[in-house]
């Protein structure tokens, strides 16, 4: 590694650190440890920031280029990214994922946070990371394959079953969280997911499996590229709340049938994200 490649990735970390706030020593380790370049392809790359729509060129194929905080294009026509690096720290940090655990991360891409994910959880956990498209799943499973922790899978991963997992993380937009991610959470277990409208503006909540049922907690608003069609009524709700304070006091996930009522902020048929403690 020349001198102005590890002084990109050491910058890089920092700036990662200082934006999102991240304190987890194994995650900005995590950060440092896993070369980037790796995952993107040949350059020079197409990067944007994220308060920035158009792309621009990094100009060369210098990997110390792509050492910033900055969305990469993997399909710039579907304005499809690598993910903003300070903001998955952050979620990562929420998540709290420590050794050993077992993590089912659904949107994988090329693999490069899947990498990340592994260094996380250490030798003595495991990472599955699924894709629905198969040239992501291919290329994540070649750059992958010297990770015994990892498995890539190509397939739905909003419908494929799993093993009891103490974590679910989903790089992707969707209407509502699905039934077999909630299944699969092991007692303590926590669930990501970004309930996106149409136009990709969405909310981040996570949902943690109690004895009583389900926490959940909105996080943060995001911009996510969308895996699935929206939910009207959903989408509504998550519309309203974009006007409101995050902290909308919403407190649990309901898998019960009961009537809508005002302690309801996100009410279907088969979830209902309410203001209700457990």
């Amino acid at each position: 590694m020349t001198k102005k490649l590890a002084d990109a990735r050491r910058y890089y970390v920092e700036q990662i650190k200082a934006r999102a706030q991240v304190t987890s020593p194994r995650i900005l380790q995590a950060y440092r440890n896993i070369p980037r370049e790796l995952f993107l392809g040949e350059g020079p790359w197409r990067v944007r920031s994220d308060i920035v729509s158009a792309y621009g060129s990094t100009g060369s194929a210098n990997p110390a280029d792509i050492y910033h905080d900055v969305l990469v294009a993997l399909d710039e026509q579907r304005k499809l990214d690598n993910g903003l690096p300070s903001l998955w720290a952050l979620l990562f940090e929420a998540l709290d994922l420590q050794t050993g655990e077992n993590i089912v991360q659904i949107g994988c891409g090329t693999g490069y946070y899947s990498a990340i994910l592994a260094e996380i959880v250490g030798e003595s956990g495991h990472v599955t990371a699924i894709d629905s498209e198969s040239g992501f799943a291919e290329q994540a499973e070649k750059l992958l394959a010297d990770r015994d922790n990892v498995q890539v899978i190509h397939g739905d991963g909003c419908q494929l079953p799993f093993e009891p997992v103490d974590a679910i993380i989903v790089h992707a937009g969707v209407s509502h969280p699905y039934a077999a991610w909630l299944d699969a959470l092991a007692m303590g277990g926590r669930l990501q997911f970004t309930m996106t409208t149409a136009g990709r503006q969405g909310i981040v909540f996570q949902i943690t499996r109690k004895p009583l049922g389900f926490e959940a907690e909105a996080l943060r608003r995001i911009e996510i590229f969308p895996c699935d069609e929206g939910d009207n009524k959903a989408e509504a709700s998550l519309r309203l709340l974009f006007w409101n304070p995050i902290t909308s006091g919403i407190k649990s996930l309901r898998r019960d049938q009961h009537e809508e009522d005002e302690t309801c902020w996100a009410h279907t048929e088969s979830f209902c994200l309410s203001r209700l403690a457990l």
